[in-house]
């Protein structure tokens, strides 16, 4: 499978007028590919596109909810019409509710499944017959490494990471079996600096915080470009999201434990915020058409990423530790 570098790309973003979405869209755009941006955000969108056309960049915008599949296929149909084909479709879109489990509603549950789940279901759907057409192409979709370890407080998020993780392991198995060369990308990231928080609903009685060390959302969008160009099946990104995940393979019990002792006092700030403070569970909201959050001072370097983006530097240390591990085993049974 060999995919368009990224200057030939025609690449579909959504949920992109802040946090991930949009450094990403922007990074896509200093790499000179024609850009369709996407959102609910309308203001968003505007600055982001003003940004992208200062940088000399060929960009479009679509406002769309991505938990409605007629406004989701109005992005790959726009698209189409603008460009004439689609090389990589990227879903970043994402919203949350951070409350105990027996406050959330089921409307809000089904918002979060809505928007996180069925809008990368639905990206798929209009998406991948052009990809198929194209007959290459990539499908990126930003889940979060709650897809391998569910948070407290954060259920329906976790669930609709989880279910992410499902959906594109399967559609994966199905496009390798029909001998498509699509690329389906699961990107992971651990704890980013985006304004999530600030716009996630909450029932805690204050602002929520994901729990240190952060990572910079630029970390991520670089990630999601190595997908674009480089067949990956997924990517942690940051760290503490490969620690987490070993554990809970390993120790998942003690992970529950520490992970309760650990999440449910650490996800709250001192800053007042009421549940009807505006949100964007259910609506758009204004005053956050920036890629980083408020915890800047709080974010730390990641230094495993970099085996990632060098697979074959990865894979050989990986080989040259195994042997290493055989002659040691040999030497000890001597």
């Amino acid at each position: 499978m060999k995919l368009k570098p990224i200057e030939q790309q025609v690449v579909a973003v959504v949920g992109a007028s802040s946090g991930i979405g949009r450094e990403t869209a922007l990074q896509f755009a200093k790499r000179n590919a024609k850009v369709v941006v996407s959102a609910r955000t309308e203001s968003g969108l505007a600055s982001l596109v003003d940004e992208i056309t200062a940088l000399g960049g060929d960009t479009i915008a679509i406002p769309a909810d991505v938990a409605e599949f007629e406004q989701v296929k109005s992005i790959v149909d726009r698209t189409i019409d603008r460009y004439g084909r689609l090389d990589t479709w990227v879903h970043a879109a994402g919203t949350g509710i951070i409350a105990p489990f027996e406050q959330v509603t089921p409307e809000e549950f089904k918002r979060v499944i809505d928007v996180n789940l069925m809008g990368s279901v639905y990206g798929a759907m209009v998406a991948m017959p052009h990809l198929r057409q194209t007959g290459r192409g990539a499908f990126i979709a930003v889940s979060s490494v709650e897809a391998r370890r569910s948070m407290p407080l954060q259920s329906a998020y976790s669930a609709s990471k989880h279910g992410m993780e499902g959906f594109l392991d399967s559609l994966r198995s199905e496009l390798k079996q029909e001998g498509f060369p699509i690329s389906i990308t699961n990107i992971l990231p651990s704890v980013i600096n985006t304004p999530f928080y600030n716009k996630a609903r909450t029932k805690l009685g204050v602002m929520p915080t994901g729990i240190p060390p952060y990572y910079q959302p630029s970390l991520v969008a670089e990630a999601i470009l190595h997908a674009a160009e480089n067949p990956t099946r997924d990517m942690i990104v940051g760290d503490v999201g490969r620690v987490i995940d070993l554990l809970q393979k390993l120790v998942p019990d003690l992970t529950d434990t520490l992970v309760g002792a650990i999440a449910v006092p650490g996800q709250r700030t001192e800053r007042i915020k009421a549940t009807d403070d505006p949100n964007n569970l259910f609506e758009p909201i204004e005053g956050y058409n920036t890629t980083t959050g408020d915890f800047t001072d709080k974010t730390i370097p990641s230094f495993l990423d970099w085996f990632d983006f060098h697979p074959a530097v990865k894979w050989g240390t990986a080989a040259g530790l195994g042997a290493l591990a055989l002659i040691a085993a040999n030497i000890l049974k001597e």
